[in-house]
C-alpha cells in the first residue's frame, strides 16, 4: 500500500536554491504554514514564488519576503504587506501583479497541458506591450500563458495517506489549481486519514497529483 506521509526534515531536503515554488492559500486561509515555516527553515534562496498574495508581515509567506528568500513575487496584490511592497519598490524582490481570475486560469492551464486563456483584461494598457494579442471572431483578447512550479505547496482539511484531498469552505481558493500544477506537490493537512476513509464523492483533489503529505508528529 502506497503511503506518502514524509517526516519534517525530509521535506526540507526537497528545497533547493533557484526553485520556482506555487503556494496555496488566500490570506490566511488555507495556507500551509508549516510547510512555509519548513521552507524558511530550509534557508534557501534565489526563489520565484507563484501566489496569491504575500502574507502578512512575520506571517505565512510574510516570513519568506521577511527572510528575503524570495527573488520575484508572482501574485495578484501584495496584500497587507507593506515589506513586501517596500522591497518591490527599492528593486530587491521583482514583483509581477496578475490579476486574480487570470492568476487562477493561468495555474489551472498549467496543470491542464493547455498552451493557455485568452483575456481581455489588461487591453488597452502597457500590458499589451509583453502579451501577445488575438483577434477572435472580431474581439480582441490578450493570451494568459500557463504557469507551473517546482514545487506545489497545499494546504486540505483532510489528507489520506495515498493524497487524497478534501478542503473546507473558503480554504479551498488556490489550492486545488496548485496541486495540479507543480512537478512535486507536498501537502500540508488538518486531519489525516487512512486509505478508503473519505468517500469518492467528496474527494476533490485525488491522490495521483500529491506526492508528499507532512506527517504529524509521532508518526
Amino acid at each position: 500500500m502506497v503511503n506518502k506521509l514524509f517526516r519534517r526534515d525530509e521535506i526540507i531536503k526537497k528545497f533547493s536554491d533557484g526553485q520556482r515554488i506555487m503556494i496555496g492559500g488566500f490570506a490566511t486561509k488555507g495556507v500551509p504554514d508549516k510547510l512555509i515555516d519548513a521552507l524558511v527553515e530550509s534557508g534557501v534562496k534565489n526563489l520565484s514564488i507563484i501566489s496569491n498574495d504575500t502574507g502578512d508581515p512575520g506571517v505565512g509567506q510574510g516570513k519568506i519576503v521577511g527572510n528575503q528568500q524570495a527573488v520575484k513575487y508572482l501574485c495578484s496584490h501584495i496584500g497587507r504587506n507593506p515589506e513586501a511592497g517596500a522591497m518591490g519598490l527599492s528593486g530587491k524582490m521583482e514583483v509581477e501583479l496578475c490579476p486574480q481570475g487570470t492568476l487562477a486560469e493561468r495555474i489551472r492551464c498549467g496543470g491542464s497541458g493547455l498552451g493557455g486563456v485568452l483575456v481581455k483584461t489588461g487591453l488597452g494598457t502597457i500590458i499589451e506591450d509583453s502579451s501577445q494579442k488575438l483577434e477572435i471572431d472580431g474581439e480582441s483578447y490578450l493570451l494568459a500563458t500557463p504557469l507551473r512550479a517546482d514545487i506545489g505547496l497545499v494546504k486540505a482539511s483532510k489528507a489520506d495517506t495515498f493524497g487524497n484531498l478534501q478542503f473546507h469552505g473558503t480554504s479551498r481558493n488556490f489550492n486545488p489549481l496548485v496541486a495540479m500544477a507543480a512537478d512535486l506537490v507536498i501537502v500540508e493537512a488538518e486531519e489525516i486519514v487512512s486509505l478508503g476513509t473519505i468517500d469518492p464523492d467528496f474527494v476533490m483533489t485525488p491522490g495521483i497529483f500529491v506526492q508528499m503529505i507532512l506527517a504529524n508528529e509521532g508518526e
